[in-house]
């Protein structure tokens, strides 16, 4: 017999086991945990110094402390009875998180947290149709060369409004960057800031986009060594009718 729950891996009590109670307990302080989860943000790097009995946090990459520390990125951790316990994601669990006021979802290909919903409906026929609003948003690391592209794609038949980019860390290498897609470099921003903070909200004219189409970074005046920026694209997208 397993001793855990396939799922939430849950402790499940043995053939004869003493102190049952144990167990149990043990149970339900995880699903306490793992159900209706509100962690208060996915982006504090350093550990609380005072948390709340049962107060979550999303781990983010580099996160400092002597519990934080030894977590992976991602893992939920939650401090009860004096200590914190970490839970790794599995696939399209879900997690409100205080601080943005939102749900997210744990990709697990991408294995990074992300928005649960990020179409929202504006209107809906009674055949199915519907108008969305949509924004997708993605963090590119580690820049290195002339250019860099997006994971994250405009998607096919979307009307684009803007993509706006942020500098999380310092970028170096290049004097600026230019945001565009491929054959339009500037489309959405040229001579962009390398500075952290620098921002940018590259407004366009409505664009329709008949393909999937990756955002493209490209150095000015030396290459990509390092830096990290982060990317939104802001759209309109129909639904059809359902057939």
């Amino acid at each position: 017999m397993s001793q855990t729950s396939p799922t939430l891996h849950l402790p499940l009590v043995q053939p004869a086991q003493a102190q049952k109670h144990v167990t149990v307990n043990e149970a339900l302080l995880r699903l306490d945990a793992l159900v209706r989860t509100v962690a208060e943000s996915r982006f504090l790097a350093a550990q609380p110094t005072e948390p709340g009995e049962g107060a979550a946090w999303l781990i983010p990459a580099g996160a400092s402390g002597d519990s934080w520390s030894g977590f992976a990125a991602g893992d939920l951790a939650v401090f009860r009875d004096g200590s914190w316990h970490a839970y790794s994601p599995r696939d399209r669990w879900c997690v409100h998180v205080r601080d943005e006021a939102s749900d997210v979802r744990w990709d697990a290909d991408a294995q990074r947290w992300r928005r649960a919903r990020p179409e929202h409906l504006l209107v809906e026929g009674d055949t199915g149709g519907a108008t969305q609003a949509w924004l997708g948003d993605e963090v590119i690391a580690g820049l290195t060369g002339s250019s860099v592209q997006s994971t994250l794609v405009i998607p096919a038949r979307s009307v684009v409004f803007a993509v706006s980019v942020r500098t999380r860390e310092s970028i170096t290498g290049a004097l600026s960057f230019d945001c565009g897609i491929a054959g339009e470099p500037g489309k959405f921003g040229g001579s962009l800031g390398i500075a952290a903070g620098s921002s940018n909200i590259g407004v366009i004219g409505p664009t329709a986009f008949y393909a999937d189409a990756p955002v493209v970074l490209t150095a000015n005046g030396g290459d990509f060594a390092g830096g990290e920026v982060a990317i939104a694209i802001h759209a309109w997208r129909p639904v059809a009718p359902i057939a």
